[in-house]
């Protein structure tokens, strides 16, 4: 099994950064335990065409999982049992996040579900940080560990 989080833009460095690497490596060591991989982030320039680059970019027979404000409201632990399922069925997963404008119509139709963080719109290099954290959590859900209090 694979993991990509793949979203719109190259982040720059300051504390989106920060919290992103942070989470992202915790989220290693935390997944390495319930063998889950470390997760590759891949950027893309949105320019010309948003849709086309990502579209070009989803890994071949990646389960696709798109970050969208029309998507399931989803807790922590359904996030733990959607990457335990990809895992136990051996299948890549491919987290998409779009630009500032959202995802294009055709990208949110192709993927396999669509998760929401709630109905208000976030910033989208926020949204990485707030996806790898939950990453993490779901890792530490897995695994019986402590993060997660519920």
């Amino acid at each position: 099994m694979r993991i990509t989080l793949l979203a719109v833009g190259r982040m720059r460095r300051g504390p989106e950064r920060t919290l992103l690497t942070d989470y992202l490596d915790r989220f290693a060591k935390a997944g390495r335990a319930t063998g889950l991989p470390p997760v590759a982030m891949v950027e893309v320039e949105g320019r010309p065409s948003e849709a086309e680059a990502l579209s070009r970019a989803v890994p071949a027979g990646a389960a696709l999982v798109a970050l969208d404000e029309r998507g399931t409201l989803a807790t922590s632990p359904d996030i733990a049992a959607m990457l335990a399922g990809y895992r136990d069925d051996a299948r890549d997963l491919c987290l998409m996040i779009g630009g500032a404008d959202g995802l294009d119509p055709a990208l949110r139709a192709r993927a396999d579900r669509a998760v929401s963080f709630g109905r208000m719109v976030w910033p989208h290099m926020l949204a990485r940080v707030m996806l790898a954290e939950q990453l993490y959590r779901a890792a530490s859900i897995l695994s019986g560990g402590p993060y997660h209090r519920a």
